[in-house]
C-alpha cells in the first residue's frame, strides 16, 4: 500500500480558504473530526494511505499532490469552492 505524507499546514490553509469546516470535511471524506484536527496539527507530515488522499483532496477540489507539496498550491486552490447545487429546485 503507498502512503503519502500531506502537509499540516496546506491541508489547514486550503480548507479555511475553501470555507469549509472540519465538520463538512470529516463528512466528505469519511474521516472523523478528531483525525482532522490531528493531521493539521501534526508538527511533522503525517502519511496517509495514497486513497486517503485523494479522497481529501477531491473533497478540498485540489490536486493530491498539492496536499503534499510535490505540486504547488495555485492561487485558485487558495479560493472559495464554487457553490453547486444538486437538486433541481436551485439550478
Amino acid at each position: 500500500m503507498t502512503e503519502l505524507t500531506i502537509d499540516p499546514q496546506r491541508l489547514k490553509s486550503v480548507r479555511k480558504a475553501r470555507k469549509l469546516g472540519r465538520p463538512k470535511l470529516a463528512k466528505l471524506t469519511s474521516l472523523t473530526e478528531r483525525q482532522l484536527t490531528k493531521l493539521e496539527t501534526a508538527s511533522k507530515g503525517a502519511a496517509l494511505p495514497e486513497a486517503t488522499v485523494i479522497r481529501i483532496a477531491g473533497a478540498l477540489g485540489i490536486p493530491a499532490l498539492a496536499l503534499t507539496g510535490e505540486l504547488p498550491l495555485i492561487e485558485d486552490d487558495l479560493q472559495p469552492a464554487a457553490k453547486t447545487s444538486s437538486c433541481s429546485c436551485c439550478s
